[in-house]
This record gives C-alpha cells, sequence and structure tokens, in this order.
C-alpha cells in the first residue's frame, strides 16, 4: 500500500506542478534480532526495494551525528524520505476545487441520517443531502459514527514532538537521514534539519488518553515531555542537547494499531477511514483512491481486508 501511496504521491506533483517529497532517506535502528529491523529488511526482499543493512560501526561512520550500541543496525532506505505535509494538503485542495468540489471548513456535523439509499448531514451552518458519505474526521470520527448505530473503538492520545538546535552541516536534509528508532524505551521518529529548522524528533509509541474537545495540555508542562527526548538524545544522538521549541498533536488509535478503511456494515453508500494511529498521513494518496474505489465498485486492487471494521466485532 505503501508503494501505491508513493506512486500516488509523484502524480500529485505531476499534476500540480509542486515539490512535495523530499528523498532523504530513511533510517531504521534497532537491535539486530528484533522484529522491527527484520521486518525491514523481508519487506526489502519481497518488493525488491533498495536497502542498505549496516553495523553500528558503519552507521557511525556514514552519520557522525549518531551512535549506536554494538548489537544494534541500521537499515537505510535511499529511496524513502519525508513528505511537505502542509503543501501537500493544498496541492490536493486546489485540485479538488478544480474538479468542482467545494470544501467547507469549520463546519461543525450536528446529525448525519442514512435514509432509502440517501444521506443527509446536517452542520451548525446548513444541511446537505448526498448519495454517498465518505466519514473520515480523525478522533471525532467515533462521535459521527455512532449517529449511524456504529461504536467503533477509537482512542484520542496526546502525542508529543519538538525541534533542537543542531549543526546544520551535518544534520541538514541533504546530508542527514529521517529517523525511525526501536529502543528499550519506545519507539522514536526523527527527521532532519529541513531549511534550518533544527532536527525534530518525538517519541511514536505511549501518550494519554484524551477528550478531542478539550484543549491539550501544551508541551512542556509535563517535565516528561522534554525529559523524554532528551533521554533518548543523550544515548544515541549526544551532539544535540538544546530544544528549541515544542508541540503537541493527537494520534487516534485502534486497538491493534491498524487503520480502519471499510464500508459501514449497514449502509453501503457510507465509508470510513479512520483509527491512523499516528502513521496515516503518509498513506492518504492511497487511502483515498481505496475510498473512492470501495464507493464506485466496492472493490480494490490492493487488498485492504486487514483494515476492516468487523475485525473489532
Amino acid at each position: 500500500m505503501i508503494l501505491r501511496a508513493q506512486e500516488l504521491w509523484g502524480d500529485l506533483e505531476r499534476a500540480t506542478g509542486k515539490d512535495l517529497f523530499m528523498k532523504t532517506g530513511v533510517l531504521g535502528v534497532g537491535d539486530e534480532e528484533s522484529d522491527f529491523t527484520q521486518n525491514i529488511i523481508s519487506s526489502a526482499k519481497r518488493y525488491s526495494l533498495p536497502l542498505e543493512v549496516m553495523n553500528a560501526h558503519e552507521v557511525h561512520n556514514h552519520w557522525p551525528g549518531i551512535t549506536l550500541p554494538n548489537h544494534f543496525i541500521g537499515c537505510y532506505e535511499p529511496t524513502s524520505g519525508v513528505l511537505k505535509c502542509e503543501e501537500s494538503i493544498q496541492a490536493y485542495r486546489e485540485l479538488a476545487e478544480l474538479n468542482g468540489a467545494t470544501i467547507r471548513s469549520n463546519s461543525r456535523v450536528k446529525k448525519i441520517d442514512v435514509r432509502n439509499d440517501q444521506v443527509t448531514v446536517k452542520t451548525d451552518e446548513k444541511t446537505f443531502y448526498a448519495d454517498a458519505l465518505v466519514v473520515s474526521a480523525g478522533a471525532w470520527s467515533g462521535d459521527l459514527l455512532s449517529m449511524l448505530d456504529l461504536d467503533i473503538p477509537l482512542k484520542p492520545v496526546r502525542k508529543t514532538f519538538a525541534w533542537f538546535d543542531a549543526n546544520e552541516k551535518i544534520y541538514n536534509q541533504n546530508n542527514f537521514p529521517a529517523l525511525a528508532f526501536e529502543t528499550p524505551q519506545g519507539l522514536y521518529y526523527g527527521f532532519p534539519s529541513i531549511d534550518g529548522c533544527g532536527l525534530k524528533l518525538g517519541r511514536h509509541d505511549g501518550g494519554d488518553q484524551i477528550n478531542p474537545d478539550e484543549t491539550m495540555v501544551a508541551f512542556g508542562e509535563k517535565a516528561e515531555d522534554e525529559e523524554d527526548l532528551l533521554g533518548f538524545l543523550q544515548q544515541y544522538i549526544p551532539d544535540i542537547q538544546q530544544l528549541k521549541y515544542g508541540k503537541t498533536c493527537m494520534y487516534t488509535l485502534t486497538p491493534d494499531h491498524k487503520f480502519m478503511i471499510d464500508l459501514h456494515p449497514k449502509y453501503s453508500n457510507v465509508a470510513i477511514a479512520a483509527g491512523f494511529s499516528g502513521q496515516g498521513f503518509k498513506f492518504s494518496s492511497a487511502v483515498g483512491q481505496a475510498l473512492s474505489n470501495l464507493m464506485i465498485s466496492g472493490k480494490n486492487d490492493i487488498d485492504i481486508s486487514q483494515f476492516s471494521i468487523s475485525r473489532f466485532d
């Protein structure tokens, strides 16, 4: 599915003339015997993807800013990289409007109803009628789908990430890769310093459950926000210690951390995309195509059965 997504991101770049993907390469790091690193290696073999597997010493020689214990390896994917999220969203918005879509932001949905194959959506502004509906509302998907008698297990959690001052000669986007680290403390991700913004670092696992309608606790109001990231840096990227600034975001988790991409079990004209568990954006081009196929034919050339809602029965 990620290969299809990357193909479609390329299509979007060509259709809009925008530069959306930065081929920084991605370095996956973990214990040599872990499922994490072995899955990277086996996937590369299965799909004939370029991959360079390095021991800890080789990783340090290639990227002096990284220090690893001897039992860790690095799996470097040279054709992978980073998406420019804001530019990608804007590109899709522009194409959608060129193709006749009307985008209404900040319009809260009050009620959804499906009768006689017609969908009615009432917002705080007006009422819309349609033949079909896609619900993809992040942490609010559960509330909306409960209007259609569907209870799906979604857990919104607070997540933190931050940028750190970095030596631009070492950590810039042309010399340093994006990162995915599995450590005994947890799973971390990072981005090179893009346009001088500093090294970006976050933790993928963990997080406190929250109410998405309530104001989230700001970064730094919890001592562990900075301490957790600094602890990772001290062990694996010790040259970097100075925090520039941090932010919060929200993951919407499913129990198995896999996506939900499916038709409503009762209404064949309602499609659902939810529970992306902190890793959905890079897939969103392929998710959009999968939803379109579901609504038009009910079939996909990519197997999305593992994302079925029925697995939570």
